[in-house]
C-alpha cells in the first residue's frame, strides 16, 4: 500500500510556498530549455517538408501539362493548381465518388506509391475535344460503370502528357522516372497509405467549357517526400533553367513597356467650391486661385514630377524641377 512523503498539512504549505514565491522553483539543470509535446504514433508535418517547394513544382508542372494537352487535344483547357494540403489518406477518401480514373504509380526513386485521380469529366471533355468537339463534359455516372477502350485510351494519352510535364517539373531537383502500377474507378481499392497516415494532395482544376469543370488530384504519401525534404527546402528553379532565353525573354519585355502609350498631365492648381457657385458661372466670370509655386506632372493620373510652366519658342512647355515621392504628393 502506497503512503505519501509528506503529511497533507506539508503539501499544502508547500503549494503555498510555491504560489507566494517563497519556494524557488527555477533552480536545478537546464532551466532555460523547453519542450514540445510530440506524439510518437503519428508523424508531424512540420518536421521538415518545405510545402512552398512543392507549390513551386506544381506551377511549372501547370505550364508543361498545359502545352502538352494543347499538342494532344489542339484545344487548351484552363488548368490551375490549388494550394497544396497536407491531411490523412482517410480524410482525402472521404470526398471522393466513384467512378473514377484512379491511377497508382511509382515514382523512382522516390519510396512507396503515389497517386493521380482523374475526375471523368476531364475524360470525356478531352474525348470530345480529341475528335473535334467542344470539350463538352459528362453528368453523373453509375457509381459501376466501367471505362470503355476508348475512354481508357485517352486516360492513357493525358497520363503521358502528366507523366512527361511532372518530370520535367522535377528535374531542377531530381531525375523522376514514372510507372503505372494499377488503374481502378473505386480509390477505396487504391491503398497507397493508411487511413491515418499523411499524403501531400495538389489539385488541379481543370475547365474546357461552361459545363465541363473537373479536377485532376496528384497525391504522394507524405513518408515519400520527407527523405528528399533537404532538397525541398533549397531553392527551385522556376524557369526552363536556359539562361540565354530568359535574358532574351527579358530584353523582349523591356522593349515592349518602353513603347507602351502613357497619358501626360499637367495641372496648374486646384481649388475648391460649392455646387450652388458652380451652378451660377456665366460665361466672363473669372475665377481666383493662388497660383502655387510649381505645377503637377501627372503620368496615367499617378503624380510623378513638380514642375515649372514656361515656353520654348512657340511652343507652351515644362521643365521638371524634382520628382515627387510616393506618399508624400
Amino acid at each position: 500500500m502506497a503512503t505519501n512523503l509528506l503529511s497533507p498539512e506539508e503539501l499544502s504549505a508547500l503549494a503555498e510556498g510555491v504560489n507566494d514565491g517563497t519556494i524557488p522553483v527555477d533552480t536545478g539543470y537546464n532551466t532555460a530549455a523547453r519542450v514540445r509535446k510530440h506524439d510518437l504514433a503519428s508523424e508531424d508535418s512540420s518536421l521538415g517538408v518545405n510545402v512552398a517547394s512543392v507549390d513551386m513544382i506544381n506551377e511549372r508542372f501547370v505550364r508543361l501539362f498545359r502545352l502538352g494537352l494543347l499538342e494532344m487535344l489542339r484545344s487548351s483547357p484552363r488548368v490551375t493548381p490549388t494550394r497544396v494540403k497536407i491531411m490523412r489518406f482517410g480524410e482525402y477518401l472521404q470526398d471522393l465518388k466513384a467512378p473514377l480514373s484512379v491511377n497508382v504509380i511509382r515514382m523512382n526513386p522516390l519510396r512507396g506509391y503515389s497517386m493521380i485521380v482523374i475526375d471523368p469529366v476531364v475524360v470525356f471533355s478531352s474525348l470530345d475535344s480529341f475528335f473535334g468537339g467542344f470539350g463538352v463534359g459528362v453528368g453523373q455516372l453509375p457509381a459501376g460503370r466501367l471505362f470503355t477502350p476508348t475512354e481508357t485510351r485517352i486516360i492513357n494519352m493525358i497520363l503521358d502528357v502528366f507523366f512527361r510535364s511532372l518530370k520535367e517539373a522535377w528535374s531542377p531537383l531530381m531525375d523522376i522516372e514514372f510507372e503505372l502500377v494499377s488503374s481502378e474507378i473505386n480509390p477505396q481499392f487504391a491503398q497507397i497509405a493508411d487511413e491515418n497516415d499523411l499524403v501531400i494532395l495538389t489539385r488541379f482544376e481543370s475547365e474546357s467549357g461552361p459545363k465541363a469543370h473537373g479536377f485532376v488530384d496528384l497525391v504522394y504519401p507524405y513518408s515519400s517526400l520527407k527523405p528528399v525534404r533537404d532538397l525541398l527546402r533549397s531553392r527551385v528553379q522556376t524557369g526552363d533553367g536556359n539562361e540565354e532565353s530568359d535574358n532574351q525573354w527579358r530584353e523582349d519585355l523591356e522593349s515592349a513597356v518602353d513603347s507602351a502609350d502613357l497619358e501626360m498631365r499637367v495641372l496648374l492648381s486646384s481649388f475648391e467650391s460649392n455646387l450652388s457657385t458652380i451652378e451660377n458661372l456665366q460665361p466672363g466670370d473669372v475665377l481666383y486661385f493662388k497660383k502655387p509655386e510649381l505645377a503637377r506632372l501627372s503620368i496615367n493620373d499617378v503624380p510623378a514630377f513638380d514642375v515649372q510652366i514656361g515656353a520654348l519658342g512657340t511652343q507652351t512647355a515644362v521643365q521638371i524641377e524634382r520628382a515627387v515621392i510616393p506618399g508624400m504628393q
